[in-house]
C-alpha cells in the first residue's frame, strides 16, 4: 500500500484520496494517524509495529496508519513500504519535498477518514492519550485536539533549554495574537476532517511552524480546541535543530500577523462558513465506526 514520488507532490488531493482508496481496497477507515518521516530509518519498523499494535488492540474503531515520506535520502522509504507490505493497515505516501507542514497539508487534504490525527515518529508523547485526543473529535464536541506538555498534570522528560524555549515561545503567542491553547508544538494532534478541508487551504507554511498557524487560524475562526494534558518523554528532541526552529516560528508569527492584519486570511468569511456548516451539521455529527 504504497504511493510513491509519481503521485502525492503532483496529483490533485482528489486523486490521491482516490489512489489512497484503491490501494486500501475498503471503506474509508474512522481514523487516519499520520506519520511524517524525514531521514528516520532508525526506529521506524518499532515506532509503526508499536503504534499499530496499540490501535489494533485498543482502538474500538477502524483505522489507518499514513506514513508520510518527505523527500527521505536514507532507508526510511525503503522500511516503511517493507512494513505496508505486512501490516494491512498502514499506508506509504512518498512526497518529493521536504517539510512536515507539506506533509500533513498534502495527506489531511487526501484523506477520506473523518477523523485526522498525526504524531511524531519517535513516538514521545505516552500512546494512552490517544483516545482522550480523538474522543471529543469523533462525538462532534470539539473541532481540533492537541496534546499538551504544559499543563500541570502532565509528565515530561526533556532537557531544560528546549523546555524553557517552548513556554516562551507559548507566552508570545499569548502576548501577541491572543492565544488562548497551552502548547502549539507538541506533535500529537488531531482535527475533524470537515473543518481541515476548510482551514487548511489558508495555511500556508511548510515546516514546524504549520502547527502554530492552524491552532492560530482555528482560534480565529471560532473552532473548538480540546486539550489533553500527556506524558512527553524524549531525550534528543527528534533531531530538531531547536534555535533554527524557534528562528523560523518567530518569522512564521510575523508573516501570519501580517496576514491577519492585511485580511489575506479571510478570517470572517471562513468564520461564516463554517458557523453555516456546524448549523446544518447540529447533532447529527457523530460519528460511527
Amino acid at each position: 500500500m504504497t504511493l510513491t514520488d509519481q503521485a502525492p507532490g503532483n496529483l490533485p488531493h482528489m486523486q490521491l484520496r482516490a489512489a489512497v482508496g484503491a490501494r486500501t481496497g475498503a471503506a474509508a477507515p474512522v481514523l487516519d494517524v499520520t506519520i511524517p518521516v524525514y531521514n528516520e530509518e532508525q526506529g521506524l519498523e518499532q515506532s509503526l509495529r508499536r503504534l499499530h499494535a496499540y490501535l489494533h488492540c485498543t482502538f474500538p474503531h477502524t483505522f489507518r496508519i499514513t506514513v508520510a515520506d518527505n523527500a527521505s535520502t536514507d532507508g526510511t522509504l525503503r522500511i516503511a513500504e517493507r512494513v505496508a507490505r505486512e501490516l494491512r493497515e498502514v499506508t506509504v505516501v512518498r512526497l518529493p519535498d521536504k517539510g512536515r507542514g507539506n506533509a500533513l497539508r498534502t495527506v489531511w487534504l487526501a484523506s477520506s477518514s473523518p477523523v485526522l490525527a498525526y504524531m511524531d515518529v519517535n513516538l514521545s508523547t505516552d500512546l494512552a492519550a490517544l483516545a482522550p485526543l480523538v474522543a471529543p473529535l469523533l462525538s462532534g464536541h470539539s473541532d481540533l485536539a492537541i496534546g499538551t506538555r504544559l499543563s500541570r498534570s502532565s509528565r515530561v522528560v526533556r532537557g531544560h533549554r528546549p523546555a524553557f524555549i517552548s513556554r516562551g515561545y507559548n507566552l508570545l503567542l499569548h502576548t501577541l495574537l491572543g492565544a488562548h491553547f497551552s502548547d502549539a508544538q507538541c506533535g500529537f494532534k488531531a482535527i475533524r476532517a470537515d473543518i481541515a478541508r476548510q482551514i487548511l487551504p489558508h495555511t500556508t507554511d511548510n515546516a514546524w511552524f504549520f502547527d502554530t498557524e492552524l491552532l492560530v487560524l482555528a482560534e480565529k475562526c471560532g473552532l473548538r480546541v480540546h486539550e489533553v494534558p500527556v506524558d512527553w518523554v524524549n531525550e534528543a528532541d527528534a533531531g530538531v535543530d531547536i534555535v533554527r526552529t524557534a528562528l523560523a516560528d518567530l518569522r512564521g508569527l510575523g508573516r501570519l500577523s501580517r496576514d491577519l492584519a492585511t485580511g489575506r486570511i479571510p478570517v470572517p468569511e471562513l468564520r461564516s462558513a463554517l458557523d453555516r456548516d456546524s448549523a446544518q451539521v447540529g447533532s447529527s455529527s457523530t460519528m460511527s465506526p
